[in-house]
């Protein structure tokens, strides 16, 4: 297993994610927002990944994250998508609508609108479930356009799960 860097393409990330979830005989899911299934699509360019990739559900509306994913309304009313709880939710809300193991979720604004000053566009929340444990989450900042708001946030989503997923 190679060590983590933020330099490290996805590519290889996904092999070391797919060799620890194969190690383990688990399956995981992805439960995206402003990624719009970037994780996903990432996850299976790797031939095999049905081995390992349960599926998963892209939920850009507040009404897909609380009637797919089980978000609870009033967390949605009062903290916003893009915060701590909403995605805590989506990662245990994705492993109990698939019956996987682990999860990667994510909600933010990937821009180039949408910001608010306690929110700017860059604002990305990842949550990482991983069964029999509490889920945990991270705000990013990330900077540039659009797209590479998005693709940092499926980089760094990719790379917290390997991490919270290796032994030690």
């Amino acid at each position: 297993m190679s060590e983590i860097s933020d330099k490290q393409d996805n590519a290889t990330l996904v092999a070391d994610l797919a060799a620890l979830l194969t190690s383990r005989n688990q399956m995981m899911a992805t439960a995206e927002s402003c990624t719009g299934g970037g994780i996903a699509a990432a996850l299976t360019a790797r031939a095999g990944s049905s081995a390992w990739f349960a599926g998963g559900i892209v939920s850009y509306s507040n009404a897909m994250k609380e009637n797919l994913l089980g978000v609870r309304r009033e967390v949605l009313a009062s903290e916003g998508a893009v915060s701590e709880d909403v995605v805590l939710q989506m990662a245990e809300g994705v492993m109990a609508a698939t019956g996987a193991d682990c999860s990667v979720s994510v909600s933010g604004i990937a821009g180039p609108d949408g910001g608010t000053p306690e929110k700017p566009v860059g604002t990305v929340w990842i949550g990482w479930g991983v069964r029999d444990t509490a889920p945990s989450a991270e705000c990013f900042r990330f900077e540039g356009s659009r797209e590479e708001v998005q693709a940092a946030a499926i980089h760094a989503g990719i790379a917290g799960l390997v991490r919270r997923l290796q032994p030690g």
